[in-house]
């Protein structure tokens, strides 16, 4: 029996972990994967978003800038990457300027500092090879790039050495609500199974997270996958920009960005097409042939021979639109933290933090005064 359980290995569920551990309880994280960081927290943008983007008020808006807030000390605690190298949200002349102004009336009510709106002179000193359309652009100083493989390992390491246990290959079966807490049905690809009891249970597992909660609760919950595909170019074309270059949002997202990577890398992506398949990290050849043209409206020149592969990933998309946070309405100790889409990277911390200090108040769980909250990465 332990305390809780994590569903999920992913970048939320191994922050989660590590303020759990912060906690005199146990903690069991459960991952299909064979290894922490295999799903959605894999195969993303690496951005951490400023958090002028999500609308006020809402768990997206409120996590990001939280998320952000917490990076610095974060990065530094645990040894991971992280850069401040600011992003811009480029307008070119055939769209509508207010469209910035709208995002950073967003961004001031979510809180974010610094913001402001730059003409095409201001421009083209921060990044002269930007599209002979681009007009003018939201900047945002506290944008930044990081490693997710690093970041999701630090965490994970750090909660494993303030006690977390980890169980990889493990496949949720079954999710079974009992009188004391819930049983968790796993199996393992040598044949075996088990039955991990645990007085809470927290849902992480990112596009199969609906059919987790499902198990437990009579109010469904539907995950949309939203497949990205990504180019990721030499370190010779790392320098092309010095910022993220984000384009004005649309229905699906937050359009193709362009980004250095805080390897000296170049990443152009993503596309963006819900899927049926859970699976489906496969790319295509008509997504990856829209990169080049749509990336051209805001950058020019991109050296695209300079790709040195490609790769897609999947999101979680909820259709409110919106991080599914908190303990189910009908499942007592059974919490969800799904939906988690862009910017759940940059938010992931802050989810850790907020859902960790809720089910520590609502288990009865007191501060362990052993926690080391760092950690040298190698």
């Amino acid at each position: 029996m332990y305390d809780t359980v994590i569903i999920g290995a992913g970048v939320v569920g191994c922050a989660i972990a590590r303020e759990l551990s912060r906690y005199r309880g146990s903690v069991c994280v459960v991952e299909r994967e064979e290894d922490v960081c295999c799903g959605t927290s894999k195969a993303n943008s690496a951005i951490i978003h400023a958090g002028f983007d999500a609308l006020p008020g809402s768990q997206k808006a409120r996590m990001n800038v939280r998320g952000n807030q917490m990076m610095d000390a974060l990065a530094r605690d645990l040894d991971f990457p992280f850069q401040r190298d600011g992003s811009l949200v480029v307008c070119t002349k055939d769209q509508d300027p207010a469209l910035l102004q709208e995002l950073l009336g967003r961004g001031s009510k979510n809180g974010v500092p610094d913001l402001r709106i730059l003409n095409r002179d201001e421009l083209l000193a921060l990044e002269p090879n930007l599209a002979e359309a681009v007009s003018c652009a939201l900047f945002a100083p506290t944008g930044g790039i990081v490693c997710p493989f690093l970041m999701t390992i630090a965490m994970a390491e750090n909660a494993s050495a303030n006690g977390a246990v980890f169980r990889f290959n493990a496949q949720v079966g079954h999710v079974e609500r009992r009188e004391e807490g819930y049983r968790i049905s796993v199996s393992f690809p040598d044949g075996k199974s088990e039955e991990i009891e645990a007085r809470a249970v927290i849902n992480a597992a990112g596009v199969f997270a609906d059919t987790i909660h499902n198990m437990v609760s009579s109010q469904p919950l539907s995950i949309t996958p939203r497949r990205g595909q990504y180019f990721l170019l030499d370190k010779s074309a790392g320098s092309h920009v010095r910022h993220t270059i984000f384009q004005l949002p649309g229905k699906l997202g937050k359009g193709v960005l362009v980004t250095p990577t805080v390897h000296g890398n170049l990443l152009v992506g993503p596309t963006a097409e819900n899927i049926e398949d859970r699976e489906g990290t496969n790319t295509t050849a008509e997504g990856l042939d829209s990169l080049a043209p749509t990336a051209a409206r805001s950058v020019r020149n991109l050296p695209l021979r300079q790709v040195i592969t490609s790769f897609a990933g999947l999101r979680a998309h909820e259709a409110g639109d919106d991080f599914i946070l908190g303990e189910a309405a009908d499942a007592p100790h059974f919490y969800d933290a799904a939906g988690i889409e862009s910017p759940g990277l940059t938010a992931a911390p802050a989810i850790g933090e907020y859902l960790a200090h809720r089910i520590a108040s609502d288990l009865n769980l007191s501060p362990d005064p052993s926690f080391c909250g760092t950690r040298k990465g190698f």
